[in-house]
Formats: structure tokens, C-alpha cells, sequence
């Protein structure tokens, strides 16, 4: 994509409960940061996004 779209800034959208779980735990903070992913965390059922991370 980037190569294709090199002005487009892809984000990982993740439901707040998977967030509140999963994407916590020490090593996937370790990952993120690693990496440096970026974050759209959202509710499914409201259709709200309630957190962008950079």
C-alpha cells in the first residue's frame, strides 16, 4: 500500500473490547511501540470511535 498510496496513513481498527484484553497485555504494548502501530479504537455497537492512537 504504501508504495500505491504513500499520502495514506494505515491504522489497525480494534474493537474497545479486544483493546481493553488483549491489546494490553505487556508484550503487545511492546509490539505496538516496536512497530509503530497506529490505533483506531472503536465500539461496534454505538459505531463510535473512542480512541486514536499515533
Amino acid at each position: 500500500m504504501q508504495g500505491q498510496y504513500p499520502e495514506y496513513t494505515l491504522y489497525l481498527a480494534i474493537p474497545l473490547s479486544a483493546y481493553d484484553s488483549f491489546f494490553q497485555l505487556p508484550f503487545v504494548q511492546t509490539t505496538i511501540e516496536q512497530y509503530q502501530l497506529k490505533l483506531v479504537v472503536y465500539m461496534p455497537e454505538q459505531q463510535e470511535i473512542i480512541k486514536w492512537q499515533n
